[in-house]
């Protein structure tokens, strides 16, 4: 073989290497960016409590137009969605309060954020016999949710109806145990905010929360023989839209945030709420 043959050989070799490597590159290229498309399909799964959704499922909608689609993960349950968000089985949940949300957060040890205020939904004194708390008498049985946020909240509403008080000391998580003033000699109920509703035909009234009371057929602005008053203190008791903390800037979430943020979105919770959830953004 001549000399010139023998470079002819060494550089046909040395451009096969280098077709190869560049069709491995390419290869591999490709490869990461199907993957990361694929990711980038998966609906982001979003926590809820209760079957009535109309708001989400018209924000829902928008979204899908924009090309980021979104899943309702229902549940019927308060403790559950927050487990789930923290095990990675939900992208966001969307059904607490930010004082409900900082209670899981210190009993279970998670650092759950709230990204973005939605409603509050005034807790409401529910009644099957009676029509006015006036009329609620010595002796008589009151069911309220049984969570500390809840609780305290529900009992802070009593409070407010002129039935108790509870010890200032405790702020807004007193329990019962911090009822200082019980004139009626009234019995309290701790259940589950999913069976308060349920428990309506068993007490005298129930402490509901405006989500549950619309499943159970309420109008809360109608049917409530009470309803909690919307102060400037109510902060803690504003609903939320909540991540994990890693998660928090994640910008398909802040398109999320943005679609249910919006003035149209403001006209279907009134019609849908029936004045029972009040925008808070």
């Amino acid at each position: 073989m001549t000399l010139e043959e023998n470079n002819m050989k060494r550089l046909k070799k040395g451009f096969l290497g280098l077709t190869l490597a560049l069709g491995l590159l390419v290869t591999t290229a490709c490869g990461t960016d199907a993957t990361s498309d694929a990711k980038a399909s998966e609906p982001i799964k979003i926590g809820v409590v209760g079957e009535v959704n109309e708001v989400w499922d018209f924000v829902e909608e928008k979204l899908a137009a924009d090309g980021i689609e979104i899943e309702l993960v229902k549940f019927t349950d308060y403790a559950t969605p927050n487990v789930a968000l923290a095990e990675g089985e939900l992208d966001l949940n969307s059904f607490q309060t930010k004082i409900f949300m900082d209670s899981f957060n210190e009993d279970h040890g998670e650092n759950l954020v709230a990204i973005a205020d939605t409603v509050i939904a005034p807790l409401g004194i529910y009644s099957s016999t009676i029509k006015d708390v006036s009329e609620i008498k010595e002796n008589d049985v009151i069911a309220i949710p049984n969570d500390v946020s809840n609780e305290g909240r529900a009992l802070l509403l009593l409070q407010t109806a002129g039935l108790i008080e509870v010890d200032p000391a405790k702020k807004q998580i007193p329990v019962v145990e911090d009822i200082t003033s019980n004139p009626l000699n009234l019995t309290f109920e701790t259940l589950d905010s999913s069976q308060t509703a349920r428990a309506l035909d068993d007490v005298t009234a129930s402490v509901i929360n405006s989500g549950m009371a619309v499943d159970a057929g309420f109008i809360p602005t109608e049917d409530a023989v009470f309803l909690e008053p919307v102060t400037e203190s109510s902060d803690p008791y504003y609903n939320a839209i909540v991540s994990r903390e890693e998660d928090k800037d994640n910008e398909v979430f802040q398109k999320i945030i943005e679609a249910y943020q919006a003035e149209d979105t403001k006209e279907v919770i009134a019609e849908t709420s029936k004045g029972s959830s009040i925008p808070v953004w």
